[in-house]
């Protein structure tokens, strides 16, 4: 199981933009990958430009279908867009 996780600092005014994509990105992820097991995308309670994106895959492979959607091409581009700086992406391996 391949999972990650995204710390993003959205650029002020862009936060609905952001949201928008993200919920359009989750949401073919979800109908059009039968490896995604989790696609959510959280919003910090108190820092309200802080988002955490977390996405778990069944296997590589499925995180390279994910990588290489067409959705996805034309969905990240303008979510980087509303970054404010970079993006803090780890990646991790299911334990058990």
């Amino acid at each position: 199981m391949v999972a990650f996780i995204a710390t993003l600092k959205i650029k002020a005014g862009r936060e609905a933009e952001f949201e928008r994509l993200q919920t359009e990105l989750s949401n073919f992820a979800h109908a059009k990958e039968p490896g995604l097991i989790v696609y959510d995308v959280i919003r910090h309670r108190t820092e309200a430009r802080t988002y955490v994106v977390y996405a778990r895959f069944a296997d590589q492979a499925a995180f390279e279908f994910h990588q290489a959607a067409d959705f996805h091409e034309r969905l990240v581009p303008p979510i980087l867009d509303c970054v404010d700086g970079e993006m803090d992406l780890q990646f991790f391996d299911r334990v058990g």
